[in-house]
């Protein structure tokens, strides 16, 4: 049963990739689309699918050796791993009490423009009043949480192809 799901790491990494740029079209959709402005967590989120998406597109393309694919597979757990952990801050903001929920912020733009690369870093990672707002579910759960969820599951699948190498 396992043997037909065992496609060789090079399949599962563009997989991986397809997904990442399913998730970025997504988040394309709702922005311009459904007219949902991206808070500075979403925006982190969507560098940190970006990222791993690279990495599962180089990881595709070079097609490695056992050794290769290790590596590919670490650094695509690690950038995924680092997405979930912005993914679980902005979770963890949306069910603050809203006496707790830190106030809104200047938009990225101003931001950028006008304080050092470093502290507009930290504000895109901390988040804001307007990360703790939420403006869609499916299935009672907001986009951080399935992002959160994609995270894991691009993580997962990343660190299985240590495991799934087959010389093809």
């Amino acid at each position: 049963m396992l043997e037909l799901i065992r496609f060789n790491s090079r399949i599962w990494f563009f997989l991986g990739f397809a997904g990442c740029v399913f998730l970025l079209a997504m988040g394309a959709y709702f922005q311009f689309v459904q007219k949902l402005n991206p808070c500075p967590l979403c925006i982190s989120q969507r560098l940190a699918i970006l990222a791993t998406g690279i990495v599962f597109l180089i990881a595709a393309l070079h097609n490695p050796e056992q050794q290769g694919t290790t590596r590919y597979a670490i650094a695509g757990a690690i950038t995924a791993l680092m997405g979930a952990s912005i993914s679980t801050r902005h979770v963890w903001l949306q069910h603050l009490p809203p006496e707790e929920v830190p106030e809104c912020g200047p938009d990225l733009a101003y931001m950028f423009n006008n304080f050092p690369l470093f502290d507009t870093l930290k504000f895109m990672l901390s988040g804001t009043g307007d990360c703790a707002k939420v403006d869609w579910t499916l299935l009672g759960f907001s986009m951080p949480v399935w992002t959160l969820l994609a995270f894991l599951m691009l993580a997962t699948l990343s660190l299985l192809q240590i495991w799934n190498y087959k010389k093809v």
